[in-house]
């Protein structure tokens, strides 16, 4: 029983943490919205950049829009993709029109925090794309246009990637009908940095590095690697494409910051050792998503 409760009591802080940050990422998507695209009056894609058109052509209010519009794609996302999938969004469905209204409301936020444009594209950018970034690490969506391709992929198999930079798209062309050169340049910059933004976010602190060495010495550099980098690693057994020479190969992957100490590690023990780095974007298991735990030899 006790182990229940345990597990219990860690399920309910889990859900209140995500919770948490699914109204974060939504409050600080709407900020970046109410601070500088809407005073600058940048052209933006998703949910809000659809606002803008409508609020240009039919003068409906950006917040009413949002809101009407995120609920029938809840509800078709309900129908087509499941209540599994509706649960996830409901949160943002609901949440996002109403902060923001809210910060549209305040007349300091809604004034702009910046006249200059590149400045308030930029910020706007690294709101907008953390804000996502936190909803979606959070287990969510943030509704509206993230719909729309999920169903087009269920239906007819189309890459949801690719349909969400087609949307992104469509919603610029419109805006653009009504917006100046240098809102259209500042639209794509601003597209660019939130999407840029939102990749970093999503990868914040999973990304690692992978390393391949090929050595004589590989013995040495694998009990240093497991020795002085505390690293776990794997040995293939591989055969080198010239010479056709049967040898083993040391796989490790280690933290971005260990990267200097290890090269400095193979140099000494092997200066012309051959190695393979590259980046991985998530890696799960011991020493990474779980506690290391440490066995003797033969155990």
């Amino acid at each position: 029983m006790p182990a229940l409760s345990s597990l219990n009591s860690t399920s309910l802080k889990k859900q209140l943490r995500n919770l948490f940050l699914i109204l974060l990422g939504n409050t600080v998507y709407a900020l970046g919205i109410v601070l500088f695209v809407l005073p600058q009056h940048l052209i933006t894609g998703g949910t809000t950049g659809l606002a803008l058109s409508m609020d240009h052509f039919f003068g409906v209010p950006i917040s009413i829009f949002v809101f009407c519009f995120n609920l029938i794609m809840f509800i078709l996302g309900a129908l087509i993709l499941g209540k599994a999938f509706a649960l996830t969004t409901l949160i943002s469905t609901f949440y996002y029109p109403f902060i923001l209204g809210i910060l549209q409301g305040i007349p300091a936020l809604a004034a702009g925090f910046t006249q200059d444009e590149m400045l308030a594209t930029i910020f706007a950018g690294l709101m907008i794309g953390f804000g996502i970034g936190v909803v979606i690490r959070a287990g969510a969506s943030t509704g509206g246009m993230d719909i729309p391709p999920l169903i087009l992929n269920k239906k007819f198999g189309l890459p949801v990637s690719v349909m969400l930079y087609g949307f992104d798209c469509t919603i610029l062309l419109l805006q653009m009908l009504f917006s100046n050169r240098e809102q259209i340049l500042y639209g794509i910059l601003l597209v660019l940095i939130y999407t840029v933004v939102l990749d970093k976010i999503l990868t914040f602190g999973t990304a690692q590095t992978q390393v391949k060495i090929i050595s004589p010495e590989y013995k040495r550099i694998n009990d240093a690697i497991i020795q002085k980098l505390d690293r776990g690693s794997t040995l293939f057994h591989v055969t080198t494409g010239y010479l056709e020479k049967e040898q083993k190969m040391v796989l490790t992957v280690i933290s971005n910051r260990e990267l200097a100490a290890l090269k400095e590690i193979v140099a000494g023990i092997d200066p012309n050792a051959f190695i393979a780095i590259s980046q991985i974007y998530e890696t799960r298991g011991r020493g990474f998503s779980l506690q290391k735990r440490y066995l003797k030899h033969g155990a």
